[in-house]
């Protein structure tokens, strides 16, 4: 009789049923050489004697954890969270785990989590960089250690690694020139902070839709977000609309920032689209059920999830660390009632 203390191993199998250790493997794996009666015996007996792979060991041989590193700004986001669903998806479909942490936005808490994953072992990383971090000398140590690292939607050009981002000057081209086409004349935008890229490019496809469309610009009419808070959505909301020249439209970095802006608009009596136009970009779920609808922009971080994962894992297989491939996932402009002037 076997100890229940003691745990399980293909060779106690193995002796039990008076098979070998190969042929138990086998038939664990269903392999199509194991006789199906063979198979249903093995299995039947791992399972009633709580029979645990011991991965640890296979991938020890194999010089491989199986494990692939995740750090996001936020775990608590519809964004990233939607990221992570395509990541954990893809990786499970070629047999990796995921090991997920959160950076808090900050780069000392980004070192911290970098740090703990390459401790663990991890075959490669995935990461969106925390807005504090520039040159991210912290992640090169996973390439010295010949382990792949791909950027995903905040990133960094100091760093030599492939990247998958948005096409995040496209989006807002797009936003604002559907605000143009709407009849607005005035757009704000309350973008993010200069040294990220994302929200630069933001800013630049702003601007050059108010420049290709000879639109009146104005300064004043582009605030800063440190926090990206719709609590600052709903404070430059109130600069932008008590100051002397306010706008009649809106163009927000995130859904989060537009809901902020939408909360002061309607404490204050606008009426939105007619007053008013509104539109964010990431396409939260709060943005389709806040009143009015929010028209805003849709990242497809599922989709960035499952290519950023993919390209790691083939790099891992490739032994690659040199791979400096960008991937760019097209936006798409999502209109509801916030900003659909000609229906209201």
């Amino acid at each position: 009789m076997m100890n229940d203390k003691k745990k399980l191993t293909l060779k106690d199998i193995g002796r039990e049923l008076g098979i070998s250790v190969s042929t138990v493997s086998r038939a664990l794996k269903a392999h199509p050489d194991i006789a199906e009666e063979t198979i249903k015996l093995v299995k039947e007996y791992a399972e009633t004697h709580n029979y645990v792979p011991n991965f640890l060991a296979v991938n020890f041989r194999k010089n491989k954890t199986f494990n692939i590193g995740l750090i996001v700004p936020e775990l608590v986001h519809h964004f990233f969270s939607t990221v992570i669903s395509g990541a954990i998806s893809e990786a499970n479909r070629q047999g990796y785990n995921l090991l997920v942490s959160q950076s808090n936005d900050i780069l000392k808490d980004e070192i911290l989590a970098s740090r703990a994953m390459l401790n663990s072992s991890v075959d490669g990383l995935l990461i969106s960089i925390s807005n504090e971090t520039v040159e991210g000398d912290h992640l090169r140590e996973f390439l010295n250690e010949g382990k792949p690292v791909v950027q995903f939607d905040k990133i960094t050009d100091y760093l030599p690694t492939p990247k998958v981002i948005v096409d995040d000057f496209d989006g807002a081209y797009s936003a604002v020139k559907h605000l143009i086409d709407e009849g607005y004349t005035r757009i704000a935008h309350i973008r993010g902070r200069e040294d990220v890229k994302n929200s630069s490019e933001r800013c630049a496809g702003y601007l050059k839709a108010i420049q290709d469309h000879n639109l009146e610009s104005d300064p004043d009419w582009v605030k800063v977000c440190r926090k990206i808070s719709d609590q600052e959505g709903y404070d430059f909301a109130k600069e932008l609309m008590e100051s002397k020249n306010p706008p009649n439209a809106i163009f927000c970095i995130t859904d989060l920032v537009a809901l902020g802006v939408l909360r002061y608009l309607k404490e204050k009596g606008y009426h939105i689209p007619k007053d008013v136009g509104l539109i964010g970009f990431s396409n939260w779920m709060l943005s389709r059920v806040s009143t009015p609808q929010l028209s805003t922009v849709e990242q497809h971080g599922f989709q960035m999830g499952v290519d950023a994962t993919n390209l790691l894992i083939e790099m891992i297989g490739n032994h690659d660390v040199e791979n400096l491939k960008t991937v760019e996932i097209k936006t798409e402009l999502v209109i509801r009632e916030s900003t659909t002037l000609s229906k209201a």
